[in-house]
């Protein structure tokens, strides 16, 4: 099962998204957005650049 994204209301008149793992686990969260349309555009953009590709610029460390 993939994880799921959630659009929530905050306390000062804005929206926010969060993703979270299968198992319920917070994964990331957005900034603030003035509307729901607004944190639904951040979810698509979130979700494109999930399809992309990994490159690991970390030369070995670690």
């Amino acid at each position: 099962m993939a994880g799921i994204f959630e659009i929530a209301a905050s306390g000062d008149a804005s929206y926010f998204f969060r993703m979270t793992a299968p198992d319920g686990t917070v994964v990331a969260v957005s900034p603030p957005y003035t509307t729901v349309v607004g944190a639904a555009a951040g979810i698509t953009a979130v979700r494109d650049a999930a399809t992309g590709l990994v490159v690991d610029r970390s030369a070995g460390q670690g």
